[in-house]
């Protein structure tokens, strides 16, 4: 069985993975956080060089909304592979997911609700 923290860090390794393989590029920083049958992914520095121009090059609202909805577009067709990998490692089902993105700041949060939380391993503190 896993610790709390192993289980986070294979999420993050695995989103950090997703974003290089089906985004284009990796995250500059990622990390998971599981509380109870949540499970928060934040992931920094996710904008690619094309979409920082194409959202400084368009009026402010146009080139935010423009890519919020082709990043949720993405997760959305990506979403089967996401929900499996969150289910092999947590070993609970993914009831919804919910995606927002900065422009701004080039922050991303996926946010997984799980049928219960997982199950892990108490780590003793010393």
């Amino acid at each position: 069985m896993k610790s709390q923290g192993e289980i986070e860090a294979a999420i993050a390794q695995g989103l950090n993975r997703f974003e290089q393989e089906y985004m284009g590029r990796g995250p500059k920083d990622v990390h998971a956080y599981l509380i109870g049958d949540l499970l928060v992914v934040r992931l920094k520095g996710v904008l690619t060089a094309a979409e920082q121009h194409l959202v400084r090059s368009l009026p402010v609202e146009k080139g935010r909304d423009l890519l919020k909805q082709v990043r949720t577009h993405l997760i959305e067709t990506a979403r089967p592979l996401m929900e499996a990998m969150v289910q092999q490692i947590t070993g609970e089902k993914v009831l919804s997911l919910h995606h927002d993105i900065s422009t701004l700041t080039g922050e991303e949060v996926i946010l997984f609700t799980l049928s219960n939380a997982p199950a892990f391993r108490e780590i003793k503190k010393k």
